[in-house]
């Protein structure tokens, strides 16, 4: 039986790099967006340099809670088993903790951290049959606070938190959980930035990261894994 990611957030930078990858490796994909362009733009170029891999998608704003819950039902409709799951969906929006607009910290929240806890909790369940690979994406902004960094490093604070725990209950299980923390990555987060490419690290270089972690055996397990620019933090 063909074995299959689940990555949400899917169709730019990081996400869309590890849909790459497992694709490569066989894998059949579910993923999600806002924009059904970029869906179908994603599927289109799967079929062409995959044509054996399947690629599911659904339009979904994983921020909204009836929308996370519409996009578990669809995964689980499309999948055997949970082999991968990556939970990539997220947003960054700058600003001081004292000077962000209201409701900044709630969207930062539902989007980073609120979406993966109840995907994650609707794919591993019912838990007797739990298996597989969930990794979180946290950030390098989930151990060190920046100034302007605001809600989205308690976001991702509170990601990385929520990832010890899940390791800590889904021990006895055999699932294995990853915390992956990026530093500055080409994406679509630094459009418009004045710093030269070769300052930020390849959102490749990520994907084969969580490839890897994969790939170990079964009695082996990447906890965290931290990744920086060559030059370190911006």
């Amino acid at each position: 039986m063909k074995r299959s990611i689940i990555v949400t957030g899917g169709t730019r930078g990081i996400g869309r790099a590890v849909i790459n990858l497992f694709a490569d490796k066989g894998f059949d994909v579910v993923t999600c967006a806002r924009s059904e362009a970029d869906l179908a733009g994603l599927q289109a170029e799967m079929n062409t340099k995959y044509p054996e891999v399947t690629i599911n998608y659904m339009v979904v704003d994983l921020s909204v809670r009836e929308e996370i819950y519409r996009f578990v039902e669809f995964a689980r409709s499309h999948v055997h088993s949970l082999d991968v799951l990556v939970n990539n969906t997220g947003i960054f929006i700058p600003g001081k903790i004292t000077e962000e607009k209201e409701g900044t910290l709630e969207k930062m929240l539902s989007t980073n951290l609120t979406s993966a806890y109840y995907i994650t909790r609707g794919l591993i369940k019912p838990i007797e049959n739990a298996k597989g690979h969930i990794f979180n994406m946290c950030s390098t902004a989930s151990i060190m606070p920046y100034a302007n960094g605001g809600s989205y490093c308690i976001s991702k604070f509170a990601m990385l938190g929520m990832t010890k725990v899940l390791r800590e209950e889904m021990k006895s299980f055999g699932v294995k959980v990853t915390a992956i923390m990026p530093g500055a990555t080409l994406t679509s987060s630094w459009e418009g930035t004045d710093l030269p490419e070769d300052r930020f690290m390849k959102a490749n270089d990520v994907a084969h990261a969580v490839w890897h972690a994969y790939a170990m055996s079964p009695r082996s397990v990447v906890e965290e894994i931290v990744i920086r620019p060559q030059l370190g933090d911006i």
